[in-house]
């Protein structure tokens, strides 16, 4: 007997929209007019052809009971992923009962369905398989990963150098040296293999003529730079956690070799980031029983969204293990046993003092955490200025807003929602304040995805 797959809410749908445009886009193809000869599996599956600006309708197939998340197919030329047509036939589909009525697909959907599932299975067995070989020769592993280090060791010599050089000559220097400087140095580290340390480069470079205070601001980024530095070069004498969390701080990728830990896993939020090169996807999880928050990360090419996607929400009764480093929240997502479900899991909330609190706690495992998971209970959006902040309701207390959620819609969208009543709130805290990522209205209701 097949599982019914869970629908999807629109939020949830439109999530996976790689921009805003394709989120509009999508959402005007969400309704029945522009689709023929539409139709569903029980599975979690659905096809139809949409109506273009040509004369010959666009092919379109989903597949939401994928093993790594929704897949779509689509003939139109659209180099995004998923592109408007999919997105408005997943909206179809997450509508009312009957709108997608069930059906046999047609052999253009079936071939390409079939064609994954096969996939899909022979994938899991090649893993199988090489998960039951024998490594490499580890005297070669070894031998790389040391030659590796000493070149990431060379690189952060030179990088030490740089910052001193930078700091005797004064930090009025960086605003006239301008960006070029701080990219070199970064290439540098390219070449060096440590990519952590040029990425981080790079940020210090956009700190100069950023605005008031910002020499501050570089010599407090000059400072973590530096004590990373320090840290790798003094990786033996650190304990294990800590050298761990150094070595990916840097960008040597570990695995994660951590015990798997099977749970109903609530999905808390999902967003992406992207720059020139990558989009990168993160995913927010809290484990029912173990209690545990895991972060998992998910990429793709510039302009495609990831493949992993779930829907915020819902549960999903996965494994998931660990990657190495003091306090890190990030994970590997193994098997699944369930589809995504509904669920009344909430996160335990926090006041603001202990969310601030927890952030405080995080920043002695890994000094340079931009923020940590928290979920505030039973906060009130009020404006502060030309700001807002997240007030307790029964204190005096309040954590501002980042800077960059008061230029998103999202914003709206969670004042209306509190209404001037408390909510529970989940997102990021650090030192630019808290981030919202999805919030729920006190008592029952669905989360409300604000990103």
């Amino acid at each position: 007997m097949t599982q019914q797959a869970v629908r999807w809410t629109a939020d949830q749908v439109l999530a996976l929209a790689p921009d805003a445009t394709s989120r509009k886009a999508g959402s005007e193809l969400g309704a029945a007019g522009p689709w023929s000869e539409a139709g569903s599996s029980e599975e979690g599956t659905a096809w139809g052809l949409c109506r273009g600006s040509g004369g010959k309708p666009y092919r379109t197939v989903i597949d939401i009971a994928d093993s790594t998340g929704p897949a779509y197919q689509c003939s139109c030329p659209s180099r995004k992923f998923p592109c408007k047509h999919a997105l408005g036939l997943f909206l179809l589909w997450a509508g009312a009962d009957g709108t997608v009525p069930r059906g046999r697909a047609p052999d253009w959907a079936e071939q390409w369905i079939e064609g994954r599932r096969q996939r899909a299975q022979e994938k899991k067995a090649v893993g199988e398989a090489s998960g039951a070989a024998p490594s490499g020769d580890p005297a070669a592993a070894r031998r790389r990963a040391e030659r590796r280090a000493e070149r990431i060791t060379a690189g952060a010599l030179e990088l030490e150098q740089r910052l001193a050089d930078l700091l005797r000559g004064g930090l009025a220097s960086a605003e006239q040296a301008g960006y070029g400087l701080w990219e070199e140095t970064a290439a540098r580290m390219v070449d060096a293999q440590a990519p952590g340390l040029a990425a981080r480069v790079r940020e210090l470079g956009a700190i100069p003529s950023s605005g008031a205070g910002w020499p501050v601001r570089l010599l407090e980024e000059c400072a973590l730079l530096h004590l990373l530095v320090q840290g790798w070069l003094r990786r033996e004498r650190l304990p294990d956690g800590l050298a761990a969390t150094v070595r990916t701080r840097v960008g040597l990728s570990g695995s994660a070799d951590g015990p798997p830990t099977r749970d109903r896993w609530l999905v808390l939020a999902q967003y992406d980031t992207s720059d020139a090169r990558l989009t990168t996807r993160r995913i927010w999880l809290y484990g029912a029983e173990s209690g545990r928050t895991a972060l998992l990360l998910s990429y793709g090419a510039a302009g495609r969204a990831p493949e992993l996607a779930l829907p915020v929400g819902l549960a999903v009764e996965a494994e998931v293990s660990s990657y190495p480093g003091a306090g890190q929240l990030r994970a590997a997502l193994g098997e699944r046993f369930a589809p995504p479900a509904p669920t009344e899991i909430r996160p335990p909330g926090l006041t603001t003092p202990q969310a601030a609190a927890r952030y405080g706690e995080a920043l002695r495992a890994d000094p340079w955490l931009d923020s940590c998971p928290v979920t505030l209970e039973r906060v009130v959006p009020v404006p502060d200025g030309d700001s807002w902040q997240l007030a307790d309701a029964e204190g005096d207390f309040a954590l501002p807003l980042t800077s960059s959620v008061r230029s998103r819609p999202d914003l709206w969208r969670l004042v209306a929602l509190s209404g001037g009543a408390p909510v529970t709130v989940f997102g990021e805290c650090g030192h630019r304040g808290f981030t919202p990522l999805t919030a729920w209205p006190v008592g029952t209701g669905d989360a409300v995805p604000l990103c």
